[in-house]
């Protein structure tokens, strides 16, 4: 898994399948699995699903979220191309 701020566009870029996070001064962080990217160059907006709620949303992100790319195998989980 990797974590990309911003681009250096300044803009977030993300694929299917990854997850967003924002931060929040006021409570805790917030994160949902983008379901969705409107952009073939993956900038927002994007539909997510949260975690906490399930509920699915068109977000455009703000200066507090960041992207996680997931590659390869689910993270603990064993991959035994790696032995």
């Amino acid at each position: 898994m990797t974590t990309t701020p911003r681009g250096e566009d300044g803009a977030l870029h993300a694929t299917v399948g990854d997850r967003l996070v924002v931060q929040s001064l006021h409570g805790p962080a917030r994160d949902g699995e983008i379901l969705e990217v409107r952009h073939p160059d993956g900038t927002p907006p994007y539909t997510v699903r949260w975690s906490d709620t399930g509920h699915e949303t068109l977000v455009f992100p703000g200066a507090d979220a960041f992207v996680q790319h997931f590659t390869g195998a689910v993270e603990g989980q064993h991959d035994p191309s790696h032995d």
